[in-house]
C-alpha cells in the first residue's frame, strides 16, 4: 500500500532534496509539492494525503498554523531551519522534526517512524538500531515475505544488483529489493568503505588487497577507478599499505 505524500516548503532546493530522498522508497507516492500553506490547504481538500513534510516558517501562514487549521490532518514531519519551534511541533503530534540541512540518514530515521505507525502491513525495507555496544548494531532486511535481523558485525560485503542488493555474511547471503546508496547511509562509516559503485566492504573483514582489488571472504572484489584514490587513502589511514 502506497503512502500518499506531499511536500510543503517555500524553498525550491529544499523541495528538490526531499523529493530526491522520497524516490528511494517504493512505498512512498509523492502526490503534490506546495510552495506555501494556502496551496497545501487547497490540495488537502482535493486529494487524500497520508503524510506531509511541512516547513514551518513560510510567507503568509506558518506551517504550525496550517496544521492547527486542519480537522483531520495527515501525519506530519516538520522540516525547518529553526530549532526553536521543536516543542510546538511535537505538541501538535508531529511524527518527527527535521532540521535543515537534512541528511539522508536522518530522513531515513524519520521515514522509519512512519512505517512503524502505518501498522504492520507496511514494513520498512531496512531499519537500523544502534544499541549500547557498537558491535551490537544491526539492521533489518526485508527478504521476500519475511524480515531478517542481520548483525552489522557479521557483514562481509554488500553488492548492488540493479534494483536489489546482496548482503553477504559468513556462510549466508540475503537479497533484498533496495538501492545500495540507501543501505550505505545506514552503515557505520568507521567500519565500512565503498570500493566500487556496486560494492561496499567491511574494513575488518579484508584479507588482502592490490591496487585494483580486495580479497575478502575468499572472493576478489574490484576497486572502481573513481573510488581508487579514496580507498587508498582510507586504507592507509587504517595503517594498511597497498602493494606496488
Amino acid at each position: 500500500m502506497k503512502i500518499r505524500t506531499i511536500i510543503v516548503d517555500d524553498e525550491p532546493l529544499a523541495i528538490e532534496v526531499l523529493e530526491k530522498y522520497l524516490l528511494q522508497f517504493n512505498q512512498m507516492e509523492l502526490v503534490g509539492k506546495c510552495a506555501d500553506a494556502i496551496q497545501a490547504f487547497q490540495l488537502l481538500q482535493q486529494k487524500p494525503v497520508d503524510l506531509m513534510f511541512l516547513d514551518i516558517k513560510m510567507p503568509g501562514i506558518k506551517g504550525t498554523d496550517l496544521l492547527r487549521s486542519l480537522k483531520n490532518p495527515p501525519k506530519v514531519i516538520f522540516t525547518t531551519a529553526y530549532s526553536e519551534y521543536a516543542l510546538e511541533g511535537f505538541e501538535l503530534n508531529a511524527v518527527d522534526y527535521l532540521l535543515k540541512p537534512i541528511s539522508f540518514e536522518r530522513f531515513l530515521r524519520a521515514v522509519d517512524k512512519i512505517y512503524q505507525l502505518t501498522e504492520n502491513r507496511t514494513k520498512p525495507l531496512i531499519t537500523h538500531e544502534p544499541l549500547l555496544g557498537d558491535h551490537d548494531t544491526f539492521i533489518y532486511l526485508k527478504v521476500e515475505r519475511k524480515t531478517v535481523k542481520v548483525n552489522v558485525a557479521d557483514i562481509l560485503w554488500i553488492e548492488s544488483q540493479r534494483d536489489y542488493v546482496k548482503v553477504v555474511v559468513k556462510e549466508h547471503e540475503y537479497t533484498t529489493r533496495q538501492k545500495i546508496s540507501m543501505l550505505e547511509a545506514m552503515l557505520p562509516e568507521n567500519r565500512f568503505i565503498r570500493i566500487h559503485r556496486s560494492f561496499i566492504v567491511a574494513l575488518a573483514k579484508i584479507d588482502s588487497f592490490y591496487s585494483y582489488s580486495i580479497q575478502i571472504g575468499g572472493h576478489e572484489l574490484p576497486i572502481g577507478r573513481n573510488y581508487k584514490h579514496d580507498v587508498q587513502k582510507r586504507l592507509k589511514t587504517e595503517r594498511l599499505m597497498f602493494e606496488p
